[in-house]
């Protein structure tokens, strides 16, 4: 759906009584040049404009219509705004399918009543166009107008509240848009997302959700956002939502929606922030750097302890700073001399502090090393009782390097406050981002990184698109769902059925020992009691099988394989992803650790390989404190077999589950020693 001319008025018409006058005050406040008319049954003017009775009685058809009055009588403006050819509105009120079973009504007849007319809402604010001055919006905003020939950063947000306190920001945050969606009965994010991109305003966005209207659509941004090099940033609540209470195997148990939905937004190459300041910070870096190609960051300051806090706030994420080469060390020992130890972050200390030359010369000589992005610490004093002429010394000098070595650069100021607006301003026109606060300027870069990281791969394939699963469930067995998955190739152990215990002595004598007897038909059988490790004879084997036949029917009988480390494999099925991959610490540490990784079906190789290497339990497989290292490439091989299975029943699949996935030596391979799979029954 088009919505230009609803996005970017020439003409607005503002229909009702408080509301719409405010929509005409903020116009008037942000130098809206376009046509401005009211629409009142019972006003002759409104703010100096003259108003119209009827909609029938305006001058021309709107570009854009701001509607508010109540949730009955809206159906019929948005009736009358379609019959006369308006480009689209705001429905301002609320009391629809987010209400009753009345409003769900309601909305219905809305969306026949628009036809193909654009309409955002209902239950929506409206929205703030920086870049013409437009704004359907009732209410006070704290930003300004884009000047002509300026870009800015777009921004939509799913709670109005938040994006009010979007435009009060005073970060230095140049805004193009803001946005608000409502109940996005007929445009949904992604559509004014794919239609905000395409404006050559807006070099950024920003997107504040609860929940995705479509995944397909979601896709297309992603597709739109790299051919446009406008990066995407995604701010999504949710995370405290806990996976299902009752789950009935390990996997569904560690897979929550926050994870997945995580998941589908990092292969896309949308950049994701957990909080409003560093949502805000990383729209700042994106809006003047755009992604960044790596992780690679140095730092200054003269002082000590501002260089270990960030080293320190650094540990554990992506963002590093590496040791300098030898001839760039050389040039900043040149500059400052023998008292300062060179290394990165660098405290250059107070001896240089207002020496512009010297200054220079250590800017020059750090951002000349290649780095990623170039930090200086910089907190400016108090603006009414001290001077800060030195400052703009450093600001200067800092400045000059940038541009001479063609470097990223940033000031990372400690405590937010410390640093005036309009000095936050003045430096993005020249090129330098103001970060405000530690911990937000090495996220940002992060996220930044993160999506030049996806950027430089292909774009991933789309997920895949499965029916809702209503039908009765069947559950097999641990021997029927190891058949199933060694023929898909995974490796599983040598097995027998038991079906009594003069089965017992001849299939133990088949396997050969150790072996391992289990109960068949249960879930969780270590809960339970049923099952028997370890055992060595015969008559091992037949005490344990009369112990066993007293809970179960039937039991199974495994050659036990030895392993240097255990993981869960599993795919659960989600209704907007479709399949999800789950990869994790197996065994006991599954409930101890909490330690998975979730990815969409079809995952590659490459991203199988590195959710191995990144869970906690990694260590143990690359060779643990003197032990042998593990057979990684047979682990993923399994994975992949796995994954292989699930799409060849992705129509009927609803669980599969193997923990553990035994992992041996390299060259030993790997074992499903446990399986489960629930499908879905076909008629």
């Amino acid at each position: 759906m088009r919505l230009e001319r609803v996005l970017r008025p020439k003409s607005i018409a503002a229909i009702g009584g408080l509301q719409a006058s405010r929509v005409i005050e903020q116009c008037q406040l942000m130098g809206f040049e376009g046509e401005i008319w009211p629409v009142h049954p019972n006003k002759d003017e409104v703010h100096g404009l003259k108003a119209y009775r009827l909609i029938e009685d305006l001058p021309g058809a709107p570009d854009a219509a701001f509607i508010g009055v109540n949730r009955h009588l809206t159906i019929e403006v948005v009736r009358r705004l379609r019959d006369i050819g308006c480009g689209g509105g705001v429905c301002f009120a609320a009391g629809y399918l987010e209400a009753d079973e009345t409003g769900g009504e309601l909305q219905s007849d809305l969306i026949e009543a628009a036809g193909d007319m654009p309409l955002l809402g209902p239950n929506c604010y409206g929205y703030i166009n920086y870049a013409d001055g437009a704004l359907l919006w009732p209410d006070q905003q704290g930003g300004k107008r884009l000047d002509t020939g300026r870009t800015g950063v777009a921004i939509i947000a799913q709670s109005s509240n938040i994006a009010i306190n979007f435009t009060m920001q005073k970060r230095g945050l140049p805004l193009a848009y803001i946005f608000t969606v409502g109940n996005q009965a007929m445009v949904g994010i992604s559509e004014i997302a794919l239609n905000l991109l395409e404006d050559p305003r807006v070099t950024t966005l920003g997107i504040y959700i609860e929940g995705f209207d479509s995944i397909e659509a979601f896709e297309a941004l992603a597709r739109k956002s790299r051919e446009l090099k406008k990066p995407v940033v995604i701010f999504k609540v949710g995370k405290s939502e806990q996976a299902q209470a009752a789950a009935f195997s390990h996997t569904a148990s560690l897979v929550g929606k926050h994870a997945v939905s995580s998941e589908f937004l990092r292969r896309n190459g949308f950049g994701q922030a957990d909080s409003i300041p560093v949502f805000l910070e990383t729209l700042k870096l994106l809006h003047l750097h755009g992604p960044l190609p790596g992780y690679r960051v140095s730092s200054m300051s003269c002082s000590g302890g501002e260089a270990s806090i960030i080293a320190d706030s650094a540990e554990k994420r992506k963002v590093y700073f590496p040791d300098l080469e030898q001839r760039h060390s050389d040039q900043l020992q040149a500059a400052l001399g023998p008292l300062v130890a060179i290394a990165n972050p660098l405290d250059y200390h107070t001896y240089s502090w207002g020496n512009r030359e010297v200054m220079e010369a250590t800017y020059s000589a750090m951002t000349a090393a290649g780095f990623d992005m170039n930090y200086l610490i910089l907190d400016f004093p108090h603006p009414v009782r001290c001077d800060d002429w030195e400052w703009h010394i450093a600001v200067d000098a800092f400045e000059s390097a940038l541009k001479r070595n063609n470097a990223k650069g940033a000031f990372v100021v400690g405590m937010p406050e410390n640093i005036p607006e309009d000095y936050t301003d003045n430096y993005s026109e020249r090129g330098i981002v103001s970060f405000y606060g530690i911990d937000e300027a090495l996220q940002a870069t992060e996220i930044a990184a993160d999506i030049g990281s996806a950027w430089q791969q292909d774009l991933p394939p789309p997920v895949l698109k499965l029916a809702s699963a209503d039908g009765k469930s069947i559950t097999l067995d641990e021997a029927s769902a190891k058949q199933d998955l060694q023929r898909a190739g995974v490796p599983v152990p040598a097995g027998r059925r038991v079906d009594s215990p003069e089965q017992v002595k001849p299939a133990a004598a088949e396997l050969g020992f150790p072996l391992v007897l289990k109960g068949l038909g249960i879930a969780h059988k270590t809960e339970l009691g049923a099952v028997r490790l370890n055992l060595n004879s015969v008559q091992q084997v037949e005490v344990a099988a009369t112990e066993l036949f007293e809970i179960v029917d039937q039991l199974y009988l495994e050659t036990m394989k030895p392993a240097l480390a255990e993981l869960i494999v599993g795919v659960t099925r989600e209704p907007q992803f479709g399949l999800v991959l789950t990869v994790g610490s197996g065994g006991i540490l599954v409930e101890l650790l909490q330690d998975s990784k979730t990815l969409l079906i079809p995952a590659s190789r490459d991203e199988v390989e590195a959710a191995v290497a990144d869970l906690k339990s990694a260590p143990l497989l690359q060779g643990y404190r003197g032990q042998p290292a593990a057979d990684l490439a047979a682990t993923v091989d399994a994975i992949l077999a796995v994954q292989d299975y699930a799409l060849s029943k992705s129509s009927s699949l609803l669980e599969l589950d193997v923990n553990p996935l035994l992992i041996g030596a390299e060259g030993e391979g790997v074992f499903a020693a446990d399986a489960l799979i629930v499908l879905e029954e076909q008629e």
